[in-house]
């Protein structure tokens, strides 16, 4: 083990990333919590000042998954589509295999430049999460409770919304609904079969009630749906966890630009779309278990040094002040402020792990685990 790989397994480097993520995390939600007046005075530019606050966090998973970890994001797609990608408003609609796939999905978000800007269709109970959730709320990210007939309504007004956005933005879309285990793909198969769809081995039914709401409000502002397949080399199961333990993983994407005119408007029709479009991902995952490959050229956009320089900013304004206040600590000589601040730094240690655990495969949601929700598409 080399000598920078065992400082990014110790306990004291984690420490300090948690400390940085979660103070300047706070630091941007209450200037986020500051641009309320402006939506008042100018929406739009309160709108682009909260995409680069937003930036400020979500960049910072990013530099860890690119910089910290090593982890390489390898792109396969049609180089005729390459140029419009970032230049456009897009609907993504990604695979929900892995922990780390929200990250990946970020990654690429990052490359062509629409990160701070990235909408997605999640939880109700997220928005409630600091940092993450507070940062999404400013975004006007897209809420759901996942019961169709309270969903309705607010997500059609969210979705609406968006139609005046100011800047480019990527809508990702996980129409799983949740996240691929055993247990749910073995139930969401005897759906299939109930229905007569043909059954998926990589993928569950996709929830087709979203997408053609998500699709029906957008348009006239989306361009295009990329249909996006992410796997991970020599059958890698990364973690948010492995990722902040420094570990390197090598992630493979497969993206295909359609245009959103080529989806069908009738409720019916585009359920049917999407159920061929979810056959033909469980036939590139064949393909890439097969080969190793994805059926499409390398197309990959440098890495960006945003990111970075956006997570050294933040270490410096932070670590200092934290610098002195353990000088004058350790000069003070009282046990009971040491102990104190031994028992803050397990706190913040431990309030992370309790948000990367909200990651975990294991520790998903029960969307899925019964056979009922899921004959509602």
């Amino acid at each position: 083990m080399s000598l920078l790989q065992m400082l990014k397994s110790q306990f004291l480097s984690h420490l300090i990333i948690c400390y940085v993520f979660l103070v300047s995390g706070l630091i941007v939600n209450l200037l986020q919590f500051c641009t309320l007046p402006l939506w008042l005075v100018n929406k739009q530019l309160a709108r682009r000042v909260n995409c680069r606050l937003a930036y400020c966090i979500s960049s910072q998973m990013v530099a860890a998954l690119e910089w910290w970890s090593g982890t390489e994001c390898t792109l396969y797609t049609d180089p005729k589509s390459y140029p419009l990608y970032g230049n456009e408003n897009a609907i993504v609609v990604l695979n929900h295999n892995f922990e780390i796939d929200f990250l990946c999905g970020w990654t690429f978000c990052e490359r062509f430049g629409v990160l701070g800007s990235s909408k997605v269709l999640a939880k109700k109970e997220l928005a409630y999460v600091p940092i993450i959730g507070w940062m999404w709320y400013f975004l006007e990210i897209v809420f759901c409770k996942r019961k169709w007939e309270e969903d309705r309504r607010t997500v059609t007004q969210s979705l609406q919304n968006l139609r005046d956005y100011p800047e480019n933005f990527w809508f990702l879309l996980y129409c799983e609904g949740t996240r691929f285990t055993p247990q749910k793909h073995e139930i969401s198969m005897q759906v299939a079969e109930s229905k007569g769809l043909p059954k998926l081995k990589y993928h569950l039914l996709p929830r087709t009630k979203g997408f053609w709401v998500t699709v029906q409000n957008l348009r006239g502002t989306v361009a295009a749906v990329y249909d996006s397949t992410l796997n991970f080399r020599n059958n890698e199961m990364p973690t948010l966890l492995g990722i902040l333990k420094g570990k390197k993983y090598h992630a493979d994407l497969y993206v295909r630009r359609i245009p959103l005119e080529l989806i069908p408007e009738d409720e019916a029709e585009c359920a049917a779309w999407l159920h061929k479009l979810y056959q033909e991902k469980d036939s590139f995952q064949e393909h890439y278990m097969q080969t190793g490959r994805f059926p499409s050229p390398i197309v990959n956009p440098p890495c960006r040094p945003w990111a970075l320089i956006n997570w050294l900013f933040w270490s410096c304004l932070l670590l200092y002040p934290l610098g002195l206040l353990l000088a004058q600590l350790i000069s003070s000589g009282s046990i009971l402020t040491i102990l104190s601040s031994v028992a803050l730094c397990t706190a913040a240690s431990l309030a992370v792990r309790w948000m990367i655990g909200q990651t975990e495969i294991n520790r998903g949601s029960n969307y899925g685990n019964k056979e009922a929700p899921l004959n509602k598409n």
